[in-house]
């Protein structure tokens, strides 16, 4: 029975640091918000990297075919005012790159998950760049109530 005990604790320990390992990351600095839900991140030696947010898609403002979308000034705006020149941790997910090269991200400010913010505000809806979902959950929940309650977007734009 003690070997069972000893497997088990084993076991636990693998997949905690196997977790911890997956979402490790040092700090970085945003160093730009290219819009609401990509930055532009500078590590402390120096070098830049453009972060895609997980878990959200903004309306666009840059766009080279889209044009600016209902709700994008605001929702680049507020990633400008919470992001530029924060210390933020970024959560890798499965897929660490996207097709543009972009790193796909979580972005932790402040202790808190910044894509959470960004929908249950209503400056983003949910969305899944598969195969990366491992906060879909809570961030569908959230989406969910901020449609309710129609803030941000749910409020301002036309139903799409």
């Amino acid at each position: 029975m003690a070997g069972l005990g000893v497997v088990v604790a084993v076991a636990v320990a693998g997949w905690w640091l196997g977790t911890v390992d997956r979402s490790a990351s040092p700090s970085v600095r945003v160093v730009e918000v290219v819009d609401g839900d990509t930055i532009v991140v500078a590590r402390a030696d120096g070098p830049t990297e453009i972060v895609r947010i997980l878990g959200v898609d903004t309306p666009e403002t840059v766009h080279p075919t889209k044009g600016v979308e209902c709700f994008g000034p605001e929702a680049s705006a507020f990633t400008k005012a919470h992001l530029t020149g924060a210390v933020v941790r970024l959560e890798s997910d499965t897929v660490a790159r996207d097709v543009y090269g972009r790193r796909l991200a979580y972005v932790y400010v402040r202790g808190h998950r910044f894509d959470d913010v960004l929908v249950r505000r209503g400056f983003a809806r949910f969305l899944v760049i598969a195969p990366n979902d491992a906060h879909a959950r809570a961030l569908l929940a959230a989406e969910s109530d901020a449609r309710r309650a129609r803030r941000g977007l749910w409020g301002a734009c036309p139903a799409p």
